[in-house]
């Protein structure tokens, strides 16, 4: 048994831990039960349990799950609206999420999939300082799809 302090009372009949964790007005938790013979420690079970839930959620508040954001472009995008669409990825990027340009295509734009595929190479070119090339451009369907992951800081 384990009591109040953290120190070892050594083996204590079951009926006298209890009497000891009254006494303390605490309660008498049973920490592993399958050893031989088995701990018990005398404690404030509630606050316990409080500590461990905040915990838990302190170490969840600190993990940042990464989201897959999709940026959607055309074959025929002014230079301006594409510099736009580059500046929202950064920021995407900059938070730690990753980017997914997708380049759509319409009736006789199919013809020019190398332009769309020089315009990807150009934009991953321009976004090599911010992350890092994760997929590269694929063409699926009528669409070129491209994944560029952040850096690791």
């Amino acid at each position: 048994m384990i009591d109040q302090d953290n120190n070892q009372a050594g083996i204590v009949d079951t009926r006298r831990a209890y009497e000891m964790a009254m006494e303390a007005g605490l309660d008498l938790v049973e920490v592993s039960p399958t050893s031989t013979p088995p701990v018990c420690r005398i404690m404030d079970y509630g606050k316990y349990l409080y500590e461990q839930k905040r915990k838990a959620k302190l170490s969840q508040k600190k993990q940042h799950t990464v989201v897959l954001k999709e940026v959607r472009i055309r074959p025929k995008i002014d230079d301006h609206d594409k510099d736009i669409k580059l500046n929202r990825a950064i920021k995407f990027l900059d938070k730690g999420n990753k980017v997914q340009f997708t380049m759509l295509f319409r009736g006789r734009e199919m013809m020019h999939l190398d332009h769309g595929f020089e315009m990807m190479r150009e934009i991953a070119e321009q976004m090599e300082e911010h992350g890092k090339m994760e997929r590269a451009p694929q063409k699926l369907g009528r669409r070129i799809t491209m994944v560029i992951g952040p850096l690791k800081a």
